[in-house]
This record gives C-alpha cells, sequence and structure tokens, in this order.
C-alpha cells in the first residue's frame, strides 16, 4: 500500500475513532483526544494514540476504551470501509498534557518575573 494512501487511512480513522469517542463516552471533568492513529500496511492492526487531560487517569480512559474496543471498531467498520478493519490498541500520549503544563509554567514566569522599569519620557528602548 503506498505510503499516502497509508496516511489517508489514518487520517480518516483518526476522525472516525475520535468522532464516537467524543460522542458516546462521557469523561467527567477530563478531555479525551485521539491524537494519532498509526495502521500497519496490511490494515490488520491499528495503534491509537490518547490524550488525557483532566481529572481521570489515563489508564482509567485506556482500560475504558479498551473494554469498548469491539463496539468502537464496529462502529468504525460501518462508516470506513476498508478490507481489513484494523485490530485497535489504546496507547497513551502525554504531549497535550505536557502542552498544559509547558503553557501553565510560562504563564507562571510571565507573572513572577520583575517587571522592567518604565523608560523615562521621550526616550525609546534601544533593543526595538
Amino acid at each position: 500500500m503506498a505510503a499516502h494512501r497509508l496516511d489517508k487511512v489514518n487520517e480518516l480513522l483518526k476522525r472516525e475513532i475520535g468522532s464516537f469517542v467524543q460522542r458516546e463516552f462521557e469523561w467527567p471533568g477530563t478531555i479525551v483526544s485521539i491524537l494519532d492513529v498509526e495502521v500497519t500496511e496490511d490494515l490488520k492492526e491499528g495503534r491509537v494514540w490518547v490524550g488525557v487531560v483532566g481529572r481521570m487517569a489515563p489508564s482509567q480512559v485506556l482500560e475504558k476504551l479498551s473494554r469498548q474496543r469491539g463496539a468502537i471498531q464496529h462502529a468504525v467498520s460501518r462508516r470506513v470501509v476498508l478490507r481489513h478493519t484494523p485490530r485497535l490498541t489504546f496507547r497513551h500520549d502525554d504531549s497535550a498534557r505536557r502542552g498544559v503544563d509547558m503553557v501553565n509554567l510560562l504563564d507562571d514566569i510571565e507573572q513572577n518575573l520583575p517587571k522592567a522599569p518604565p523608560l523615562p519620557e521621550g526616550e525609546t528602548d534601544p533593543e526595538i
């Protein structure tokens, strides 16, 4: 299978799995996102990378998704017609949490940095 076609299949599966997970599951106090899908060339296996931010532990989310794997695969197979519907496995991708942590760190730095004294009237900043 051409790499371009495989990329299209990955993107289509990502969209459909993400839509199903958002529509059919409740995640109290937690944002669950399907960040990526990687299927094998023979379309028999698919790794689904899941981002979790919030109160629920990633292990709880992955366990819930794994228990419902059959229902997710069935729903996806009805919307995405492929020779084989990949057997999905769910894996945690913590890049979303790391991104939130980085934004919070930058906000904290900005709030705690000493402010530069104002320039005397009529002077401009030489770095500008």
